[in-house]
Formats: C-alpha cells, sequence, structure tokens
C-alpha cells in the first residue's frame, strides 16, 4: 500500500474513531501457546497465526525456535516500526531508511529462582532506530519520538500495567 493509501485510510479511521470513540476500544485476539515437548511451545492465534518458542540447550531446551523473550524485543521492534510508519504516511514524509532494533539484559537467577532478590524481568531494554527520509533531520527525530511514545508494544513494556492470572486445573 502506498504512502498516500495509508494516510487517506488512517484519516477515514481517524474521523470515525473521533465520532464513536466508544469503537476505539477493543479486545485484542489471544495468543495462545501449547507444551509441544520438552521446552518448546506451540503458539496460535484466532486466525491460525503460529509460532513456536524454545529455550536454549544451556537452559534446557533444545533452542530449536526463539526464546519467548526474542518474541516481546521482536513484537517491540515490529510495532516502534510500523507506529513510525503509519505517522510519515500521515505526515507526507517519504523515508528511505527504517530500521528499530530493540535489546535488553536478563539474569537468569530469577527465571531459575536462585535468589529471591533477583527479577525474573528482562532490563536495560534499549531501542535504536536508524531512520532517512525526505525530511530535516529534526522531524525524522521528532517522527522517532512520536512512534516510540505512540507504539502500543512499547507502551506496554515501558508501563506499569494491570495484569491478572486466571487459572484452571484439569
Amino acid at each position: 500500500m502506498s504512502s498516500a493509501s495509508i494516510r487517506e485510510t488512517l484519516d477515514s479511521l481517524s474521523a470515525k474513531l473521533a465520532g464513536d470513540p466508544a469503537k476505539a476500544r477493543v479486545k485484542n485476539a489471544a495468543a495462545t501457546a501449547r507444551l509441544a515437548a520438552g521446552l518448546r511451545c506451540e503458539v496460535s492465534g484466532p486466525k491460525d497465526e503460529r509460532a513456536a518458542t524454545d529455550m536454549p540447550p544451556a537452559m534446557g531446551g533444545q533452542g530449536t525456535a526463539p526464546n519467548p523473550g526474542w518474541y516481546l524485543r521482536a513484537g517491540m521492534a515490529a510495532c516502534t516500526a510500523t507506529t513510525i510508519a503509519m505517522r510519515a504516511a500521515k505526515l507526507g514524509i517519504a523515508l528511505d531508511t527504517l530500521e528499530v532494533s530493540v535489546e535488553s539484559e536478563s539474569d537468569s537467577r530469577g527465571l531459575l529462582g536462585i535468589d529471591a532478590g533477583v527479577s525474573a524481568a528482562l532490563g536495560n531494554v534499549r531501542t535504536r532506530v536508524k531512520i532517512g527520509g525526505k525530511a530535516e533531520p529534526q522531524a525524522l527525530r521528532e517522527l522517532v519520538e512520536w512512534g516510540d511514545a505512540h507504539s502500543p508494544v512499547g507502551c506496554t513494556v515501558s508501563k506499569a500495567i494491570a495484569c491478572s492470572l486466571e487459572i484452571e486445573t484439569t
């Protein structure tokens, strides 16, 4: 889809949602992970989306697929890139280059429960953006900052959110 088509689609959607804000709130589709074998999980979605995760051999897995944390970083990188591209189309900025990478650090002691004082959470999450296009460098920087501030996955990772847990035993 061209930038002009993306802009037209976004303008139309924005007008509809501004007229009826209740339509902006949606329940997102579930991702369901099922343990396949060892530590490999098969993940599926309602429209036959598929992914797999596994842990590296050093953690007891077979390393047959990326670990779940990589998918979190991948989702954050892709969501931020998409948000930047959407905003660029809306503003009429033609992009020649857009590359977003997300990295993090972790302490395996948290995952393994070795030290109660060590969190299993990923830390020091860093997003790096390489961008080029038909705009002044300051406009490109502002575009990236806007995209970072409006990326749903990035916002979810960077802000404390309410989470709940439901358990069903069989």
